[in-house]
């Protein structure tokens, strides 16, 4: 019932709004543009997350993950993720840097007299972080980025990615967001999104949020989720910060 209360509160705000700054946090699904040529791009938060439930329940802190988006190229940027985690499960806690990603997003449709923009995502999972968080292998994840402007100031995002892991058969991946802006400082946003784990098992959850455009450089947000069909639940606060320049 809680869940419907949510979803259904924020799609009551989706109505005859203006348009907004769209940047890759906080939602799930990354944006189909690049930052600007020579443009450096900050997005940074913290994250409390819980999944499973009774003994088999797991905590995760993330404090900060930080995405750092450098424009190499008109429409070609260079991407750095890194993140300090604290996890626990069965009553053990462990904490330290996880592995670092490496990436890059290149725009492949971004024209004025077009409706629809395109990008592809791709990221290299080093295995560099602490011994208890790291994969302990090379991995990667991989997006089809694209967005629809279906009004004015209200936008379709979505994507669908591959993800392997160095072993089995991988994840694919999906999202969804629907975004809005309330007025020129304010948007929200509605998402569906999850994975098919190793091409079996269909994995379901939802997010909301809003994002507050404090000025053209400097964005914050909030924003929470939920599992359909798992135990998961999240809450995440952050900030985007653009660096153009010449500035």
């Amino acid at each position: 019932m809680l869940k419907l209360f949510w979803v259904s509160l924020l799609c009551s705000l989706i109505c005859s709004v203006k348009a907004q700054i769209v940047t890759d946090r906080p939602d799930q699904t990354e944006s189909s543009l690049t930052v600007g040529q020579g443009d450096l791009q900050i997005e940074s938060g913290v994250l409390v997350g819980y999944e499973g439930e009774g003994k088999y329940q797991s905590r995760q802190l993330l404090a900060p993950t930080s995405l750092f988006r450098f424009g190499l190229l008109k429409g070609v940027e260079f991407r750095v993720l890194s993140q300090f985690e604290v996890a626990s499960f069965k009553g053990y806690d462990s904490d330290g840097i996880s592995d670092l990603e490496l990436g890059t997003k290149i725009q492949l449709l971004n024209k004025e007299n077009v409706n629809t923009q395109i990008a592809v995502l791709s990221h290299l999972v080093l295995p560099t972080g602490s011994s208890v968080l790291s994969g302990d292998v090379y991995s990667s994840i991989n997006k089809l980025c694209l967005s629809h402007m279906l009004s004015d100031g209200l936008n379709l995002g979505y994507n669908v990615g591959y993800n392997y892991f160095g072993k089995g058969n991988g994840n694919l991946s999906y999202s969804i967001s629907l975004n809005s802006a309330v007025n020129d400082k304010v948007a929200v946003y509605i998402e569906p999104y999850g994975e098919w784990i190793e091409m079996e098992d269909l994995i379901v959850n939802i997010d909301a949020g809003f994002t507050y455009l404090a000025n053209d450089n400097l964005q914050f947000d909030l924003s929470f989720g939920t599992g359909v069909n798992e135990k998961m639940n999240y809450i995440s606060a952050g900030l985007s910060w653009l660096l153009q320049k010449g500035e």
